[in-house]
């Protein structure tokens, strides 16, 4: 039996059919191929909005990325909230404002910030947020100094004017004193009166910790494994003491754990 479509009466009857049929087809591929277009922009636009996100938070010289996920800093936030008894939405205000920091200072200095995102962001949002009973801080064991720059700001935001105490001793690995010197100027204030006291050598040393015994200090971060019996020995009462993951001495009461920082209370 010849095909249907093979016969001429047939096929001039359902001419109209196919003509309406190809038109529709032909509207259906262009607003298909004008999809695929708008497409193709917006991805070529996601890449290079990628690529130049990527030249400023990638893990390039330093340890590692600074890109956090909405997880993990729902997670930071839930955490300084548990530390600092917050209730509000200060924290995660302050979270925002410790990332730009970071940001902002590994931009602008030499050298990085040691530690993942959520753990830099944590102390320097917790540390504020827990009302130091002065501002007198010490950072045994500094890298670059962009910590303690960026620490500076945060507790400025908080009201209390930091005078900085750096025990480290800086002897080129990784970092000198003059780069560690030009990197606090980023924390704000450059006169002779914001200059922090850098007292090279290791907190080890009894020289060291004799030379840095003139006061009692409101804040203490602790990098690396040390003494934290002599730690103790240095901190004012109410000194909030964030150490690493290390057994905590007597005299500190323990309050908490953000990130890869665990947070105390000297006696």
């Amino acid at each position: 039996m010849p095909s249907l479509l093979s016969n001429r009466l047939a096929k001039r009857v359902m001419r109209p059919a196919f003509a309406l049929v190809e038109q529709r087809m032909e509207r259906a591929t262009s607003a298909l191929q004008t999809d695929l277009d708008a497409l193709h922009h917006a991805v070529a636009d996601l890449r290079r909005q990628s690529y130049g996100l990527g030249l400023l938070l990638d893990r390039a010289g330093r340890d590692g990325h600074r890109m956090p996920t909405a997880t993990q800093v729902d997670t930071l936030v839930r955490e300084v909230r548990a530390v600092t008894g917050d209730d509000g939405e200060r924290a995660r205000h302050d979270v925002t404002v410790a990332y730009r920091h970071l940001v902002a200072l590994e931009a602008l200095g030499a050298g990085g910030l040691a530690g993942t995102v959520t753990d830099v962001c944590g102390r320097l949002t917790t540390v504020p947020l827990l009302a130091p009973p002065n501002g007198e801080v010490l950072e045994i064991g500094t890298a670059h100094g962009l910590f303690a720059a960026a620490l500076r700001r945060m507790l400025r935001r908080g009201g209390v004017e930091a005078r900085l105490t750096i025990v480290d001793p800086l002897d080129g690995s990784p970092t000198r004193e003059d780069e560690v010197r030009g990197n606090l100027t980023l924390g704000g204030g450059v006169g002779p009166a914001d200059a922090a006291r850098i007292e090279r050598g290791g907190f080890d040393d009894p020289d060291v910790r004799g030379r840095i015994a003139d006061c009692r200090y409101g804040v203490i971060v602790v990098n690396g494994s040390h003494d934290l019996a002599a730690v103790r020995d240095l901190a004012a009462p109410g000194a909030v003491v964030v150490i690493g993951d290390q057994p905590r001495p007597a005299g500190l009461t323990g309050l908490g754990r953000v990130a890869d920082s665990v947070y105390c209370r000297a006696a």
